[in-house]
């Protein structure tokens, strides 16, 4: 562990609040018409940069979901399941970067 940890740590917490980010705003724009659903992508990109060295990169993609009459693709019980997929997965990366730091500290005399 160290400081490539913590930057992994890191750019974990900046993917997932781009994709709650993204998910509050396909939730704001539910009933526009043609709107489309936006979904962010880090997950393979930071996989990648963690095994074979180089920088990992946040995408922002739209979604192939199917349209309703109005053009509009957002489905509410797919996006409310994102936000909680998102949040608990915001909160373990938040804990094991804390673990990271408790650690870090401890190493240079302070307590665990």
């Amino acid at each position: 562990m160290g400081s490539t940890s913590i930057q992994a740590l890191q750019f974990a917490l900046d993917g997932l609040t781009a994709q709650q980010h993204a998910i509050a705003n396909n939730l704001a724009n539910i009933n526009t018409p043609g709107f489309q659903t936006s979904n962010v992508s880090f997950q393979s990109s930071l996989s990648n940069a963690l095994a074979n060295g180089g920088t990992a990169s946040i995408t922002l993609t739209s979604s192939t979901n199917p349209e309703s009459l109005d053009g509009n693709n957002v489905s509410v019980g797919n996006q409310l399941v994102r936000l909680q997929n998102n949040a608990l997965a915001y909160q373990a990366v938040s804990n094991q970067l804390t673990t990271q730091f408790q650690i870090l500290s401890g190493s240079m005399g302070g307590q665990f």
